[in-house]
């Protein structure tokens, strides 16, 4: 198969370059193409959709093979995507891949999380995208389970396509053998206690963001986290307009 006729991947994460999780994902998308890796120099997790709008942006080649080619950049999730795609690419992707990330993407997360940011970026420029994430923060964290199935979800992707303006979120739980692959809602619900005090040590208060999901639908066995205390992975389509389409007939009246 020519490089022109191989799927062209786009890989991306929001733990850094030499995170393992973005390294498990390099190594289980390989086989379906042609892989690009534009990743941040170094951990910006919680970027959601930030770019930087003052200061420039360094990208450095860290590698150059055949069919891999990997990137670090000094700026966001959406930075890489948006300078893979519009500087070091030769052509628009056939698929983004962002992950694995360390930690959970379910539920509200994907409000703060630049790993989804990233997927979404991709899903704004019309390019298939999805994001994976693992239920464990550990750097060293087993990503096997999470790397097969996004692969698994990923060849789907590229055999079948997304419609225009939406974008997959798995989450994996973090189990030695996932039960199977549930398509979900996101789960509703916020955080609670979400500072906690300390001192630094000139003993001066500081917070530290920690905290507390609060689940507001726990026993509804169509979302992403009932599905993922069961065992399973959880894939939500997520969709760029965010409209309330539905609120908006009754907001006619408003009119002037």
């Amino acid at each position: 198969m020519t490089d022109s006729k191989k799927p062209l991947i786009l890989i991306t994460n929001d733990d850094g370059v030499n995170a393992l999780g973005i390294s498990k994902l390099i190594e289980s998308i390989a086989p379906l193409g042609k892989v690009v890796v534009v990743a941040p120099d170094s951990p910006r997790s919680g970027m959601s959709s930030a770019i930087s709008c003052i200061n420039p942006i360094r990208v450095s080649l860290l590698k150059n093979e055949d069919d891999l080619k990997i990137y670090s950049c000094t700026g966001t999730p959406v930075d890489c995507v948006k300078i893979g795609i519009d500087r070091l690419l030769d052509r628009k992707p056939d698929l983004l891949v962002s992950g694995i990330n360390h930690g959970s993407n379910a539920a509200v997360a994907v409000i703060y999380s630049g790993t989804v940011g990233a997927a979404l970026e991709g899903c704004i420029i019309g390019v298939p995208s999805l994001a994976v994430s693992l239920t464990d923060h550990s750097p060293r964290a087993d990503f096997s389970e999470a790397a097969r199935i996004g692969k698994s979800v990923a060849e789907k992707v590229l055999q079948n396509g997304l419609p225009k303006g939406i974008c997959l979120n798995l989450n994996v739980p973090n189990i030695p053998k996932v039960k199977g692959l549930k398509v979900s809602s996101q789960t509703p619900g916020y955080w609670t206690k979400e500072f906690e005090e300390m001192k630094d040590p000139s003993g001066r208060g500081v917070y530290w963001l920690t905290g507390e999901f609060f689940n507001q639908d726990p026993d509804n066995v169509n979302n992403d986290e009932w599905a993922l205390a069961n065992g399973y992975a959880a894939l939500v389509p997520l969709q760029i307009d965010m409209t309330a389409h539905d609120f908006m007939g009754k907001m006619k009246v408003w009119e002037e």
